[in-house]
C-alpha cells in the first residue's frame, strides 16, 4: 500500500490496495487505521467492491447505525443511500459544513462513502481539519471557550422542513445533544473544535464571567458561536476530493468536518455510506 498525502493540513490517497482484502487482512486493516489517524481522511480510486464488502470494511471499525431521515439500502442495513434525482428538483439541498450525527449523543466514529454514480464535472466533497482549526484559534479564544458547552440539533437541521408534527416527532426521538465546544480526541488525546452546522447554541454562555448584563448574552453568544463555525471554511485548513465510480472516501468524524458542494447540473448524483458508531464526545 502507498500513501500519498494530498495536502499539508489533510488528506491522503491511499494506492496498491483493494479494500475487500482488508476485510480478512488484519494487517493491511491496520495499516488504514493508522494511515486514517494521521491524514484524518483517506481517499482511494476503483474500489469496485460490491455492497456487502462495503459494509464488512467498514465494520471493522465498528458497528454501522442507520440514518432517521436518509433510507438505507434493505439489504444491507447501515448502508444510507444519498440519492440525487434530477426528477425530483426541489430535493437539491446538499449541506453546510459538519460532522455526521453530532445531533446523537454519541455521534458518529466516521464513515466509509462509495460513489456509484456522479455527474461528470462537479459535485466534489471537501474535508476540514477541525484540530488545525482548534490549534490555531488565538488562545484568549482557547481561553473563552475551553468550558464551553453547546447543544446540536437534528430538528433545527433535518427537521426544519418537515410539517411541524413530524417536525416535533423526530426532535422527541432524538433531543437535542449537548456536546463540549473543544471535543477530545479520543484515540489521539488532540483537542479538536467541535461546533457545526448542527450546532444551534451554547448552553452555559450566560454566567458572570462573560455576561455583565443580559444583553451581553445576544449577539455575544451568537457572534462566537458563527465565529466558530466559520473555521471550517479556511482553504487552508481543506482538501477537496473530485468523485469518480467506485471511488472511496474513509474520514474519521471525530476530528474533521465535511462539505459537500452542489455545483453540478440536475443530474443524477448516487453515494452509498457506511457510518460508524461513535463515543460520547468529551
Amino acid at each position: 500500500m502507498q500513501v500519498e498525502q494530498l495536502t499539508y493540513a489533510i488528506g491522503a490517497e491511499l494506492t496498491g490496495v483493494n479494500l475487500a482484502d482488508a476485510v480478512h487482512d488484519d494487517g493491511l486493516f491496520a495499516e488504514i487505521r493508522a494511515a486514517l489517524l494521521k491524514h484524518r481522511v483517506l481517499f482511494l480510486r476503483d474500489q469496485n467492491i460490491t455492497r456487502a464488502e462495503h459494509v464488512a470494511f467498514a465494520r471493522r471499525f465498528g458497528e454501522l447505525e442507520d440514518h432517521p431521515v436518509a433510507g438505507s439500502d434493505p439489504e444491507h442495513p447501515g448502508l444510507v443511500r444519498i440519492y440525487k434525482n434530477p426528477e425530483q428538483p426541489n430535493d437539491r439541498y446538499e449541506n453546510a459544513w459538519h460532522a455526521d450525527a453530532t445531533w446523537r449523543e454519541a455521534p458518529q466514529f466516521g464513515a466509509v462513502l462509495r460513489c456509484v454514480e456522479c455527474p461528470p464535472v462537479g459535485g466534489d466533497t471537501m474535508w476540514a481539519n477541525m484540530v488545525l482549526a482548534y490549534e490555531k484559534l488565538p488562545e484568549y479564544v482557547k481561553a473563552q471557550i475551553a468550558d464551553l458547552r453547546a447543544r446540536h440539533s437534528i430538528e433545527a437541521s433535518f427537521g426544519a422542513a418537515m410539517p411541524i408534527e413530524k417536525r416535533l416527532a423526530l426532535k422527541a426521538q432524538y433531543p437535542d445533544a449537548e456536546h463540549p465546544v473543544v471535543r477530545t480526541h479520543p484515540e489521539t488525546g488532540e483537542k479538536v473544535l467541535f461546533v457545526s452546522a448542527f450546532t444551534t447554541h451554547f448552553t452555559n454562555f450566560h454566567t458572570p464571567e462573560r455576561v455583565r448584563y443580559g444583553q451581553d448574552a445576544n449577539p455575544g453568544a451568537g457572534d462566537l458561536l458563527r465565529y466558530l463555525v466559520s473555521q471550517a471554511y479556511i482553504p487552508e485548513y481543506q482538501v477537496r476530493w473530485r468523485w469518480k465510480p467506485n471511488s472511496i472516501a474513509i474520514w474519521d468524524n471525530r476530528s474533521t468536518q465535511h462539505y459537500a458542494v452542489m455545483d453540478y447540473p440536475p443530474c443524477h448524483r448516487k453515494m452509498e455510506r457506511a457510518g460508524i458508531i461513535g463515543d460520547k464526545p468529551y
